[in-house]
């Protein structure tokens, strides 16, 4: 096919917004873009025809936009937000619907299941903490629907979709290709990549498409010597006294070793290596009937970290005190089975996932916080005070993560030429996650004291006596998820202009949570709450300790009534979608729906465990067996229309959601219990507005953009949160009230049949809260004591005095109550570019004003640390196509 310049410019230029994009323009002379075509509603249909919102970014796009994984094409969707600690250990959020990121050292055993569904083709590829992290390679497009889709895409689509859909077999004959790219990053080391397809037609039913990719990714981040009193981490025996709540008789006088960094010194060292392969085969049975199968097999390898310290100086410097890596790999076979019966199209889709991740993480932040700070580090306890000591707090973690995921999806649709429309199917899905967490965390084979201390408090090793190994708590657990449900969607032609639809899903999910952790048998105590009876309960807890249970359950404060025998968690439920659209011309489409979506429960591995201080608001409290579903409805109206002879297409969506049940994870070292559980901690709102334009300005000019207005607030918090999350109408974390962007792309003739190009893009995130706990001076003030210097990231002060139970010290100090602000940013891209029929050559730098953005404020280990992007990054790229 000729490239012509328009559309070479519509390719190359178009940017990613709301209901994009153009891929081909049949008539430049006019500048019409035509609308791609997208299976949102499990029927391909031209996006501008889709009664929802929808995001779509054609693989053409993405190459143009040098976009190869989700962190980058999510700074042109306004209504997404990505948020984590680095590669493969996100989290997707939509349209503002967030609470609390889990912390990534026990994601996989008590993390929340997603909010977002993600989709690899057909096959969901969610997984709580961490979702799979699949470089963009041989990409026909990328969808995003906002809003909850879960009549069609199920659990975990509570708030939204994303689903990557790859380029298929074509029996179209030979075509091959291969990208190579180059750049050099300020400040820090090349990165390189090269990804190639090969395409053949081999018999005239049978085809197969190979695509495979390497891209090493170089770092920017340098670990530096640990300096105390220089913004270093002094680890001073007054800092852990007083976080202890004065543990010590008299810390200034108790010796010290501040952890040593000097060996692992090194610059750039937060390095990702993405490599794998894609391979597809298509065989056309007959003329009705086509089978597809698919496997992709891709490892990800990183090593150091991706977030600076805020109070050491620059925004590119780190104290890390133990080699880190993340090793994650995955494969994924497809099947996809599509044929027609009489008036009746039949698609029976299914997949296995299979994905191991073996981390090491630094974990000497673990010392900064909780009333057990001065366990894992000092010998005090029955010794004089002459010979307390406090040894070097360096401690690590290191997981070993398996997880296996098998789908099969059989449904039914009834030809799109009908009146009325149907799509129907049945759903299976078996989930299996096996984890095990080694945590070194205390010195107990060298303070003896400390160790019968923690034997008493933590458990024991197998042979009953005192930690005596480098490895002093262990999390084992096999959590298992199987769900069966049954869907349907009926689309009716009310006039020739006006069409309803009504969808509805029911489903039954099996929540399995088995295994240990140190000194607590999980599998058990969830069989004695599922039985109930005095007995099991007595058995498995004391008499005493039952007795207190049973009278939680009387009053209400302990639900158990989802487990049965052997302690596995039921749940089901039918959700609903109703929405009506009008085709006011050919141009111009109103519509207006109303969905519901869900999050699956989640089961905890230390449920029923009561408050340390049964003081105010913790008076009988303890920690939830389970969280329960966490519902969100949503109502929505918007319109698509594509206007002056096709040359500007412009949507807009306005909604209003409310959650039900929030869901969030908590931890609370110094009053509730030393692990992380989740929760439903009240309800919110959330109201926006969607936008997006493309405008073909001239035959030479393309301009195209997006925006998203996001207005969240808590409308109840449960008593237990009081003075420690956010009050009544505060805003929801890690979503901008204002975000959009804009791109542009001039292109001109050359010589030779040769077409340039310039091309730039221009993004806004507003500022963003992180987090759901009103912890910023606590975490501030922890930060001055360890490192001597403030972190000097924003607050926002939500409360005058911080006087929660779990944050007040054990000296009786309170804390104003705020968040940090991750604050708000523009970035800027730029790329000059040349290209003809076959090849494309271009010059691009990205992050032009070299902006150090905060996509995240991490606090998982009691002092902030920074999620930044890369900085600026000038490259070459370099594209070839055989046909």
């Amino acid at each position: 096919m000729k490239l012509t310049k328009l559309h070479a410019a519509v390719l190359t230029a178009i940017a990613a917004s709301g209901s994009l994009h153009a891929e081909e323009v049949k008539t430049p002379e006019k500048s019409k873009i035509e609308i791609i075509e997208v299976t949102a509603t499990k029927r391909a249909e031209s996006i501008q025809d889709v009664p929802v919102t929808v995001t779509a970014l054609t693989g053409d796009s993405l190459e143009k936009l040098g976009v190869s994984n989700f962190d980058q094409y999510v700074e042109f969707l306004p209504n997404v937000v990505f948020q984590g600690t680095g590669p493969g250990q996100n989290e997707i959020y939509i349209r503002g619907a967030a609470t609390t990121q889990t912390n990534i050292s026990v994601s996989s055993v008590q993390a929340l299941q997603p909010s977002v569904a993600f989709y690899l083709d057909e096959q969901p590829v969610s997984m709580q903490g961490r979702n799979l992290d699949v470089y963009a390679s041989d990409v026909e497009r990328v969808e995003v629907l906002p809003g909850p889709q879960g009549t069609l895409f199920g659990a975990s689509s509570q708030s939204g979709t994303v689903r990557i859909i790859t380029n298929k077999p074509s029996h179209d004959g030979f075509s091959a290709g291969f990208d190579t790219s180059t750049g050099s990053t300020s400040g820090g080391d090349m990165s390189n990549s090269v990804e190639a397809y090969i395409n053949m037609s081999l018999t005239d039913s049978l085809a197969i498409r190979v695509a495979t990719y390497n891209d090493h990714q170089g770092g920017w981040i340098d670990n530096i010597l640990n300096v105390p009193g220089e913004g270093g981490y002094r680890g001073s025996a007054e800092v852990i006294s007083r976080i202890s709540g004065g543990a010590l008789t008299n810390p200034e006088s108790v010796p010290i070793i501040s952890p040593k960094n000097a060996a692992l010194v090194e610059d750039d060292f937060n390095t990702a290596d993405y490599a794998g392969a894609r391979f597809g085969l298509s065989y056309l049975i007959n003329d009705d009937w086509e089978l597809l199968v698919q496997h992709t097999q891709q490892s990800l390898d990183t090593e150091g970290v991706f977030a600076y310290d805020p109070n050491l100086e620059g925004e590119s410097s780190t104290n890390r005190f133990i080699p880190e890596n993340n090793n994650d790999d995955f494969g994924l076979t497809t099947w996809t089975l599509e044929g027609r019966l009489e008036n009746l199209d039949i698609v029976y889709t299914g997949g296995y996932l299979d994905r191991d991740i073996n981390s090491t993480i630094d974990y000497t932040g673990y010392t900064n916080g909780g009333s057990f700070s001065a366990y894992y580090v000092c010998n005090y306890a029955g010794v004089v005070e002459s010979e307390q000591e406090c040894l070097d707090p360096t401690k690590y973690y290191k997981e070993e993560t398996s997880t296996s995921r098998i789908t099969h999806e059989l449904r039914f649709s009834t030809t799109a030429e009908n009146r009325w429309r149907v799509t129907a199917g049945v759903f299976y899905d078996s989930q299996e996650l096996s984890t095990v967490g080694q945590f070194n965390i205390a010195s107990t084979d060298k303070f003896p004291n400390m160790a019968k201390i923690l034997a008493g408090s933590e458990g024991t090793n197998s042979d009953g006596g005192p930690f005596a190994s480098e490895v002093s708590f262990v999390n084992d657990v096999t959590h298992t998820i199987d769900q069966i449900a049954v869907f349907g969607q009926l689309e009716f032609d009310i006039t020739d202009t006006v069409t309803a639809s009504f969808g509805a899903r029911w489903y039954q999910i099996d929540d399995i949570y088995k295994g240990a952790t140190t000194g607590d048998d999980v599998s058990g105590r969830l069989r004695a709450f599922g039985d109930g009876s005095d007995e099991a309960l007595t058995e498995f807890f004391g008499a005493e300790e039952a007795a207190a249970i049973q009278a939680a359950i009387a009053s209400g404060q302990l639900d158990t009534s989802l487990l049965d025998d052997d302690g596995t968690l039921t749940v089901d439920d039918t959700i609903i979608k109703a929405s009506i659209d009008w085709k006011v011309s050919d141009k111009v489409m109103l519509f207006a729906s109303y969905s519901e979506g869900f999050r699956p429960p989640v089961t905890n591995r230390v449920g029923g465990g009561a408050a340390t201080s049964q003081e105010g608001a913790f008076d009988g409290f303890r920690i939830p067996v389970y969280s329960t579903t966490d519902s969100l409805d949503n109502f929505e109206i918007g319109f698509k229309s594509t206007l002056f002879d096709q040359s500007l297409r412009f949507n807009a969506t306005a909604y209003y959601s409310e959650i039900s049940d929030l869901q969030t994870s908590r931890y609370d070292p110094t009053n509730i219990s030393f692990l992380v559980f989740t929760d439903n901690v009240g309800e919110a709102e959330i109201r926006g507005i969607d936008g997006d334009f493309t405008w073909a300005a001239t035959d030479n000019l393309i301009i195209s953009g997006a925006f998203s207005y996001i207005d969240t607030e808590l409308t109840s918090v449960n008593s237990q949160l009081a003075g420690i999350a956010p009050a009544v109408g505060s805003r929801l974390p890690y979503s901008a009230e204002f975000s959009g962007n804009l791109q542009a792309q001039y292109f001109y003739s050359i010589a030779n049949d040769m077409t340039g190009y310039i091309n730039g893009s221009i993004s806004y995130t507003g500022d963003r809260l992180a987090g759901m706990s009103m912890d910023a001076y606590v975490v501030e003030d922890a930060t001055n004591l360890i490192y001597g210097t403030g972190s000097g990231l924003s607050i926002q002060k939500e409360a005058d005095v911080f006087s929660g139970v779990n944050y007040q010290d054990r000296n009786g100090e309170t804390f104003a109550g705020g968040r940090y602000i991750q604050d708000s940013y523009v970035l800027a891209n730029l790329s000059f570019g040349v290209t003809n029929d076959e090849w494309k050559a271009e010059i691009f730098i990205d992050n032009v004003t070299d902006e150090s953005a905060i996509l995240y404020i991490d606090t998982q280990q009691f002092t902030p640390k920074v999620v930044s992007n890369r900085p600026r990054t000038i490259g070459f790229r370099f594209s070839y196509d055989f046909y």
